[in-house]
């Protein structure tokens, strides 16, 4: 089955298209072309802008399921069907630290039956933990943070049939820089995180393979003249990826920007670390073991510091342009390309591209979101 999308915009990789018609074929991106061939059929969207379905790489829950619960129908259904009302079209679920048994099973859970989410598309899994320090848990459980060794990751790969992608580490414990280089090799992204690392401890990290930050300047040492510390080596490696929470609550507008400046949008990760309250009115809820307060537009710890979020991934890349520190075309590189890219499944999701998946979105021109296509068949819409 064929048809054409007419929009004012579409938003390609490096480019934005001005008008025009972009081919659907089975379910895949055809080619761009300014004339629409006779007697073609004809989605009309004038007025409307086209962009990749958005990548969300750091996802812990949505609609009242939770990665740590494993279980099918929580993350195969009500997460990844919902998920479609915020953009996301592939998304890494995102266990927080916890015993490897337990996330063994997270791992046996999602590798055995990723293939059968009925809405966004699983592209891996992201363990946020266990390898972090104390000193910066967030809401996540000291007692199960350690050293990390490889046969752990090994362990749980082999149960994930090779869909761990990206695991998260505190570069200054011991033994750090020999299993990022081990897991690396095997093909896994590793980003640092919920640290107390020294500039140096951090730089060395990315020289034994790190590549990414997790959610930038929250759960890590910040940056002063006198120890620039884990903020200070993201703002001074240019080839490393930055998560980034724009909910508002998480880092000020200015701190974002200054990321988004320093970075460039090729570089800077928009994700949601939303929880099993995104979607879902005010309340308590439960963030893996911990109790949290959901009000004003965030989760909160009972100490008063913001846990993970309730954020969507359609309001991030919203927001950074509503904030002023991103144009619309930077806004979905950040929130669809260079999450896809960061964790190196650009190939697959994440941009428009012939042959690819024709996941997408429709955005009025305020950055709304009015409809999410999955394989070229409209799956939500306001």
């Amino acid at each position: 089955m064929s048809y054409f999308i007419k929009a004012d915009q579409f938003f390609y990789p490096y480019e934005t298209k001005k008008g025009g018609f972009l081919e659907i074929l089975d379910g895949k991106f055809g080619e761009w072309t300014a004339a629409l061939p006779k007697e073609a059929d004809v989605v009309d969207y004038t007025g409307k802008w086209i962009a990749p379905g958005l990548v969300d790489t750091h996802i812990h829950g949505f609609g009242g399921a939770d990665s740590q619960d494993a279980r099918v129908d929580g993350i195969m259904n009500t997460m990844s069907e919902g998920l479609l009302s915020a953009g996301v079209t592939s998304f890494f679920p995102t266990p927080l630290t916890d015993s490897h048994e337990g996330l063994l099973k997270c791992c046996e859970v999602i590798g055995t039956h990723y293939n059968e989410a009925t809405g966004a598309k699983i592209r891996g899994i992201f363990f946020e933990g266990p390898f972090f320090t104390e000193e910066h848990k967030g809401a996540q459980n000291p007692k199960y943070m350690r050293d990390a060794q490889i046969w752990e990751v090994e362990d749980w790969q082999n149960a994930a049939h090779g869909l761990l992608k990206k695991v998260g580490l505190a570069p200054e414990r011991a033994g750090s820089e020999d299993f990022i280089r081990k897991a690396t090799a095997a093909g896994v992204t590793i980003a640092l995180g919920h640290s107390n690392a020294t500039y140096k401890e951090a730089v060395a990290g990315v020289e034994a393979g790190a590549t990414m930050w997790i959610h930038t300047y929250n759960g890590m040492s910040g940056l002063t003249h006198q120890e620039p510390g884990m903020v200070g080596a993201i703002l001074n490696t240019p080839n490393t990826y930055a998560e980034l929470i724009c909910d508002g609550h998480h880092v000020r507008t200015e701190a974002a920007e200054i990321i988004i400046k320093m970075k460039g949008a090729d570089h800077v990760v928009l994700i949601t670390d939303s929880m099993r309250a995104a979607g879902l009115p005010d309340g308590p809820y439960m963030l893996g073991e911990y109790q949290v307060e959901v009000r004003d537009g965030a989760a909160w710890l009972p100490t008063g510091r913001p846990a993970a979020s309730i954020l969507t991934l359609n309001k991030a890349v919203k927001n950074v342009v509503d904030w002023g520190i991103a144009t619309p075309a930077q806004a979905i590189m950040m929130g669809a390309l260079t999450p896809a890219k960061s964790a190196n499944i650009d190939e697959v999701c994440g941009q428009i591209k012939p042959g690819h998946d024709a996941d997408f979105i429709v955005l009025d021109t305020k950055m709304n979101l009015e409809a999410t296509y999955l394989d070229g068949v409209r799956r939500y819409h306001i």
